[in-house]
């Protein structure tokens, strides 16, 4: 028998002041609960998660969104961009699509963002994956924190400006996302050790040895988080990451299911 074909459903959900833009792929199934994307800082859904997405959406229910003042969804001016908010506004999507608890794969300042909603809605995710995530300021190398102290829209690059503009309700907030992305690391806070030794949900943590976040990092992870997997992508940097659909569906495969 034919395996249904996966389907998408598009939306704005009313989330703590914001219209946030979300996806739907693939089909839901009794025995799982959906996968949530996170995107990275900078990012779109398809800057992100294209190719994997559609992999993802053909063996199970995929929800994927835009966060405060990226892609689809318009900015709160006046909000700035914070890990923990992002977090709130993750846990509050999901109660508004109904969704009691799901598993969440988070890329970047998206796995930043998943960590937190781990720590701060434990209720709401079952498993999470950790991709090429930061949890404190020395777990990048310094030329990280050199770029960002330093950072201007001229540098963005350019295919990260035009997925913004071209799906944007106000593509002339651009320099605003990026401003206000980078103030965001600028001000990054560790994650208190104690907090991620409470996150319950089973982890995978992956990094590429290539990756703007040290190996060595992903490894004190890994050994902090009381029920987790580790997994180094060998020649992959960090815009590489989630394109290595291959590698990817196999551990998650075994990991999710």
């Amino acid at each position: 028998m034919d395996q249904p074909r996966p389907v998408t459903q598009t939306g704005y959900a009313p989330v703590n002041d914001l219209r946030l833009y979300y996806e739907i792929h693939g089909v839901a199934r009794p025995d799982q609960p959906p996968l949530v994307l996170l995107h990275g800082g900078g990012d779109t859904i398809r800057t992100s998660f294209d190719p994997l997405l559609p992999v993802l959406a053909a063996q199970r229910q995929v929800i994927a969104f835009e966060q405060q003042g990226y892609g689809h969804t318009a900015d709160i001016v006046e909000r700035p961009f914070s890990f923990e908010q992002s977090a709130d506004d993750t846990a509050a999507l999901l109660a508004h699509l109904g969704i009691g608890q799901a598993d969440l794969f988070g890329f970047s300042n998206g796995g930043t963002i998943a960590l937190q909603v781990a720590i701060r809605h434990p209720q709401r995710v079952r498993k999470l994956v950790l991709a090429s995530t930061l949890v404190n300021r020395a777990g990048a190398y310094p030329w990280l924190w050199e770029a960002m102290a330093d950072a201007r829209l001229e540098n963005m690059p350019e295919n990260l400006q035009a997925a913004y503009r071209q799906v944007a309700p106000q593509p002339e907030h651009l320099r605003l996302m990026h401003d206000k992305a980078a103030q965001r690391m600028r001000d990054f806070k560790d994650i208190a050790d104690d907090a991620i030794r409470g996150v319950i949900a089973p982890t995978l943590v992956v990094v590429g040895d290539a990756d703007v976040i040290r190996p060595e990092h992903a490894v004190e992870l890994f050994r902090l988080l009381p029920r987790a997997q580790l997994a180094v992508l060998p020649g992959t940097d960090h815009m590489q990451l989630t394109a290595r659909t291959g590698w990817l569906m196999e551990m998650l495969g075994r990991f999710l299911e």
